[in-house]
């Protein structure tokens, strides 16, 4: 089981990624809604991993993933996006990410690679 902290600007996604998890057994830490409250949330919640989406207004998911890495190396980022473009994957895979979900994710996929990153 892990705390699990939920960064989309889309309210319905955070609750879609929350009802999933929660029903694998995992406890949401928090969700957050941009990259400052993610930065916010992560330093109050202390969770094991964030899901975080690139796409949003304030601080998108790559700087906010930036400045969790930066303040905790040993963060586990999964980064979420509709835009599978290679380029921001591999952006966010070399700024600290563990993973790259695209959207719309299939549920097994997402429970798959909360798994390993645990292990």
């Amino acid at each position: 089981m892990a705390k699990i902290l939920i960064v989309d600007d889309a309210k319905f996604m955070r609750k879609t990624l929350s009802a999933l998890l929660t029903e694998a057994q995992h406890e949401i830490a928090g969700e957050a809604a941009d990259g400052n409250e993610a930065i916010a949330k992560f330093q109050e919640t202390k969770p094991d991993i964030v899901f975080m989406d690139i796409t949003m207004p304030h601080k998108d998911g790559l700087a906010a993933l930036k400045e969790i890495v930066s303040m905790d190396p040993s963060a586990k980022i999964i980064m979420c996006s509709a835009m599978g473009q290679q380029r921001i994957v591999m952006q966010a895979i070399e700024l600290g990410a563990k993973d790259f979900i695209t959207k719309p994710f299939e549920d097994a996929r997402v429970l798959e690679t909360v798994e390993r990153i645990l292990a």
